[in-house]
C-alpha cells in the first residue's frame, strides 16, 4: 500500500524546546488556547537532529493539534516541523511507536483491520505500508527491508522478538520469533529505534536489539 501524505508549516510553539507544549498553528487568535498536551508513544531521533514521536488514541483523539496524525517531527528548538494528514492505508486507531531508518522514518500502529508498519520519506511525503505479525507493538527499529518488533509482557520481565522481512509485493515474512528475558519490566514509551538498532528501557537498565 502506498500514498503521499501532504507537508504543512506549523507555527511557533507556545513552549519552546518542549514538544509537548501547546503547540499552535498560525492563527489570528488574540488569546491562543493551549491544548492538553498528548502522551507520546514512542521517540527516535533522526541523522538531522530532530525527534519523531508517535502517538497513542488519547493524542489521536485528544485537542492537540500535533498529535492528531499519530506522529510529528520537533526541531531541536521545540518547533513543529511535519505532521501527516493522510499518510496511512486507514485511520490509526492507535500509533504504537517511531523508528528511523537513514531518511525515511517509520511508525508501527493499528487500527480495526489490523497493525501495520508504515514507512515515511519526509522529504516527498510518499508512504508505504506493511501488515505486522504482532498486534501490539512497543519497540520498532528497522534496517533496509529487515525490522525488529517487541512486545512486551504485562508485569513480567521479558518480551516477545519477531524479526521480518518487508517484501515489495506489500507483505512480510517472519524470519524469527523468540522471547528474550529482560532485567525487569519493560518501560512503555522508551523505546528508541534508530539505523536497524532498537534500544528498549526495561527497568533501570537500556537493552539493545539489532534488528
Amino acid at each position: 500500500m502506498g500514498g503521499r501524505a501532504h507537508l504543512r508549516p506549523r507555527g511557533v510553539p507556545q513552549a519552546p524546546g518542549d514538544p509537548r507544549g501547546g503547540q499552535q498553528g498560525l492563527t489570528r487568535r488574540s488569546t491562543p488556547r493551549r491544548p492538553r498536551p498528548a502522551r507520546r508513544t514512542g521517540p527516535s531521533a533522526s541523522p538531522d537532529g530532530n525527534i519523531w514521536t508517535a502517538y497513542g488514541d488519547e493524542g489521536i483523539f485528544g485537542s492537540h493539534p500535533e498529535s492528531r496524525g499519530a506522529l510529528a517531527a520537533w526541531g531541536p528548538d521545540g518547533r513543529a516541523l511535519w505532521s501527516p494528514r493522510q499518510p496511512f492505508p486507514e485511520g490509526p486507531v492507535n500509533g504504537s511507536t517511531a523508528a528511523t531508518d537513514g531518511a525515511y522514518v517509520w511508525t508501527a500502529w493499528y487500527c480495526r483491520s489490523g497493525t501495520y508498519l508504515t514507512r515515511i520519506s519526509p522529504a516527498t511525503g510518499e508512504t508505504r505500508s506493511w501488515p505486522t505479525p504482532l498486534r501490539k507493538v512497543d519497540g520498532l527499529a528497522v534496517r533496509g527491508d529487515r525490522a525488529v518488533l517487541t512486545s512486551r509482557e504485562h508485569d513480567r520481565p521479558w518480551t516477545e522478538v519477531v524479526r521480518i522481512e518487508l517484501r515489495d509485493n506489500g507483505t512480510c515474512a517472519v524470519t524469527g520469533r523468540d522471547r528474550q528475558r529482560l532485567p525487569g519490566h519493560v518501560v512503555m514509551h522508551c523505546g528508541q529505534g534508530r539505523d536497524g538498532t532498537l534500544l528498549l528501557r526495561a527497568g533501570d537498565t537500556w537493552v539493545r536489539i539489532e534488528a
